[in-house]
């Protein structure tokens, strides 16, 4: 599916701008703290008009992902626990936010959290992530990310 000249990263799930059946999350890094926008669409939906509870996962791990490139690791999801309050509606911009918490060596912990323009709060998670060894990490960058 990868076209010649396209990086790895752009085809990913969750971010990537190649990836047509992808959540194309739109994130910014600031400082440790990830910013994303998502725009849950037709194909994401559940129930009538709004998204199935595995895309707001889905878009929770991934900005949780974020997070922990945002603190210099590169690491993986162990476990992930979501608290899901509100539907996520189709055709609503929405807002996740997720940052690392708590860095014991090899195992972090962040948080994340969906929400309406308004502040509303859709869905919310914690996870435990694993950092992966310093040769996987150094060939991850390599290959996905284009750098040493």
């Amino acid at each position: 599916m990868q076209e010649a000249g396209d990086s790895p990263r752009q085809w990913c799930y969750g971010c990537g701008e190649s990836n047509t059946e992808g959540l194309h999350i739109d994130f910014d890094v600031d400082g440790t703290v990830v910013n994303g926008r998502f725009l849950p669409r037709k194909p994401h939906q559940g129930f009538p008009g709004v998204a199935h509870g595995g895309i707001a996962a889905a878009v929770l791990d991934e900005a949780m992902g974020w997070a922990m490139y945002a603190a210099g690791a590169m690491a993986m999801t162990a476990r992930m626990e979501i608290r899901y309050r509100r539907p996520l509606p189709l055709g609503e911009e929405v807002r996740v936010t997720a940052q690392v918490i708590r860095d014991r060596g090899r195992r972090l912990e962040a948080e994340a959290r969906i929400e309406t323009a308004s502040g509303e709060v859709l869905a919310e998670a914690k996870g435990l992530f694993l950092r992966m060894p310093e040769e996987t990490s150094r060939r991850f960058n390599q290959s996905f990310l284009g750098t040493a």
